[in-house]
């Protein structure tokens, strides 16, 4: 496995549409650390790098928002090794060494317990990610590091949302920012507002040493790959149906859910003064028209 570690920009000056992705995608991750207040002066910022595209490109852009921050943060970058067969464990040390940011890579052999617990053909992903979790929260105490910083983008965050929906008969998604399971950590998530397709153009663009996960990375038969293609064709088919989705979870209204410990409904009284949208169950009156076309093709998702 060939690694690429020269920078492009020292190559060759990114084209004018790169230039406007560079912006977008910085413009981006600094809203989504206002909105939340993810990082805050003197905060030691441990970005979690798996050597997958989306990590890249949050350290990339977090070392290039630090740079102009009105704040003060450090960033030190870690990996978990989890010894899997064929790693190629000195792509990501000499990576974050050319890159001049300071780095610990952490090695535990999670890949022999996944493979010994998980029969074959079952999915790995719950308990690889639980013991990634509790690895990865001693590290950040272990470096003093104040926030944890994860690679999970607003494709990530709709698929969460979809899979709670479709297989656990919950509305939950995955949060911008939430304290960690055991109380001692702050979980960020800055590209909260990137969508997964810039986020590969700029893996291509600053050529990152991408390096595959031979655990969930290889399980093509998985229903959160297969939530991600539907979410791809719905967005190929309708433009503006997941911006819509995505913004969505930043607009509840728990009295038009049905969650008794959100809402109380059971107490509920009529106050004799009108609210308009009391009643309306549906605020976009003009989505129920009938298509332009008059001929409507349902598609499955591939």
């Amino acid at each position: 496995m060939s690694a690429v570690l020269d920078s492009p920009a020292k190559n060759a000056k990114p084209s004018g549409e790169l230039q406007k992705l560079g912006k977008r995608l910085h413009r981006q991750v600094g809203r989504a650390i206002a909105h939340f207040n993810m990082i805050e002066d003197g905060d030691k910022v441990m970005v979690c790098v798996s050597g997958g595209k989306d990590s890249y490109a949050l350290l990339d852009i977090l070392i290039g928002l630090r740079a102009r921050a009105p704040i003060c943060f450090d960033i030190v970058a870690v990996n978990l090794d989890q010894k899997q067969p064929g790693f190629p464990a000195h792509v990501l040390p000499e990576f974050l060494a050319k890159l001049g940011v300071p780095f610990h890579i952490e090695n535990q052999d999670t890949y022999s317990i996944v493979k010994r617990v998980i029969p074959e053909g079952k999915t790995m992903c719950s308990l690889c990610s639980r013991l990634r979790r509790g690895i990865l929260y001693r590290v950040a105490g272990e470096l003093g590091a104040t926030k944890i910083a994860l690679g999970h983008h607003r494709d990530d965050m709709l698929q969460t949302l979809l899979m709670n929906m479709f297989f656990g008969a919950k509305l939950k998604g995955m949060p911008a920012k939430l304290v960690s399971d055991d109380g001692k950590n702050v979980v960020i998530r800055p590209l909260a507002y990137v969508n997964e397709l810039d986020l590969e153009r700029w893996a291509a663009h600053r050529r990152f040493p991408i390096i595959p996960c031979t655990l969930c990375g290889s399980q093509d038969n998985l229903q959160r790959v297969q939530t991600r293609q539907m979410l791809r064709d719905w967005d190929r088919r309708f433009p503006g149906r997941i911006d819509n989705m995505f913004n969505a979870m930043a607009n509840v209204v728990p009295s038009h859910l049905m969650d008794r410990n959100l809402y109380p409904f059971t107490t509920l009284q009529a106050t004799g003064v009108a609210d308009a949208a009391g009643d309306r169950g549906f605020d976009a009156d003009e989505a129920c028209a009938p298509p332009a076309t008059s001929t409507i093709t349902l598609r499955a998702a591939p």
